[in-house]
């Protein structure tokens, strides 16, 4: 089950690399044995990418927690839900960035701009301008939702919910909301306290999009 951008990064011609934690070591995959060398290489074999990411070989000191890790990522992040995984990747950029998680957020930044995210759209999440124009009404409802569960999660009550319904969104997608939100605040806590830095993949995004405002402004003036 190759994902389309762990297949961009698989195709790429540099190599991106990873830098080594700040404050704990990782078990790294020249080093692995046993279950946890099995371990990455199923996911490398099933996601298609080349190299095993950091965050999952924070987990690797307890093997049956990285397998579960693995499997929660797959099911639920990695995967259209209840939830677009579009919205999904909204959530975890907007989560990760309340944080100041820089190695998920430019990961999840990546990923929202792969499956659809505008730049414009990125722009207001990491601005924390939930009721920018460039994200529809149902976007900013969901996001404000989810930055409270994020910051003030004992604050959410029966209104919140209902208010999120009136903006269109399912009790199902409502929970899976819950559920994507709190497991990055997981994600950017771990990362953090491993000492795990950026990847440099928006970046490198934004590099090999540059030319694309030019090619929609060429294409408009053949369009008769």
């Amino acid at each position: 089950m190759a994902l389309p951008e762990y297949e961009k990064i698989a195709g790429l011609n540099r190599s991106l690399g990873q830098q080594a934690p700040a404050n704990l070591p990782l078990i790294e995959e020249s080093v692995a044995t046993g279950e946890v060398a099995a371990l990455y290489n199923h996911f490398r074999s099933h996601f298609g990418r080349p190299d095993v990411p950091g965050i999952l070989k924070c987990f690797a000191t307890h093997p049956p927690l990285l397998q579960h890790m693995m499997d929660l990522s797959e099911g639920l992040i990695f995967a259209d839900g209840h939830l677009t995984r579009k919205h999904k990747e909204m959530i975890a950029t907007l989560v990760s960035h309340q944080n100041a998680c820089p190695y998920c957020f430019d990961s999840h930044a990546y990923f929202l701009r792969m499956h659809g995210g505008s730049p414009q759209a990125l722009a207001a999440i990491q601005a924390n301008d939930l009721h920018s124009p460039e994200l529809t009404l149902a976007e900013q409802a969901l996001l404000a939702f989810t930055a409270k569960v994020n910051r003030e999660s004992h604050k959410i009550g029966p209104v919140d919910v209902e208010q999120l319904q009136q903006s269109g969104w399912s009790e199902a997608q409502i929970a899976e909301a819950i559920h994507v939100a709190t497991l990055f605040a997981t994600f950017n806590r771990v990362a953090n306290a491993f000492g795990l830095g950026s990847q440099g993949l928006l970046t490198l995004f934004a590099n090999e999009h540059a030319d694309e405002p030019a090619r929609q402004i060429a294409e408009e003036r053949r369009t008769p």
